[in-house]
């Protein structure tokens, strides 16, 4: 009988200490302040490949429309990696209504979306993002399928607003 305790003891320990990685992410807390990364590419300069991280990387912030060009976007396309956790600032700065729209987000696993400092944690991907006015929100996301997806604000696509994310 003492043999199945210890048996039984030993199956729970193993359980309980795998399944405490899983709560990893809720230690994290986004209001620290770290610059952004600037490459976007998974190749760093030595031509290794970029390693994958416990740490949740910037991407690069992507800016819809300026005061002086409303159908124009700071960058258009972007790389990530495949297992990594990103944060990723998507703006409105040409005063126009913004319906930014994604495949990716039913690609990766959803974290969290911050504006204004308050934090909306998801079961699952949002539609698209609306900007009715100037502003910012922040996705927090692990990328999980590789692939190319595309983004856009539909009803100015044809203007120039639409890129490219590449998960490799």
């Amino acid at each position: 009988m003492r043999k199945y305790r210890t048996i039984a003891f030993a199956a729970l320990m193993g359980a309980a200490l795998s399944a405490s990685h899983g709560w990893a992410q809720d230690a994290d807390d986004d209001d620290d302040e770290q610059p952004a990364a600037a490459a976007t590419t998974t190749e760093p300069a030595s031509g290794e490949k970029e390693q994958v991280t416990r740490a949740s990387k910037d991407v690069p912030e992507l800016i819809l429309g300026t005061k002086e060009d409303q159908f124009t976007a700071n960058q258009k396309d972007f790389e990530l990696i495949a297992g990594q956790g990103y944060r990723w600032k998507i703006s409105a700065a040409g005063g126009l209504e913004y319906k930014f729209v994604t495949d990716l987000f039913r690609n990766v696993w959803m974290n969290q979306i911050v504006i204004n400092d308050l934090e909306v944690h998801m079961n699952g991907a949002p539609a698209w993002l609306e900007y009715d006015a100037d502003g910012t929100i922040q996705v927090q996301f692990t990328t999980v399928r590789p692939g190319i997806y595309t983004w856009s604000v539909p009803d100015l696509a044809d203007k120039g607003l639409k890129g490219t994310i590449t998960i490799k």
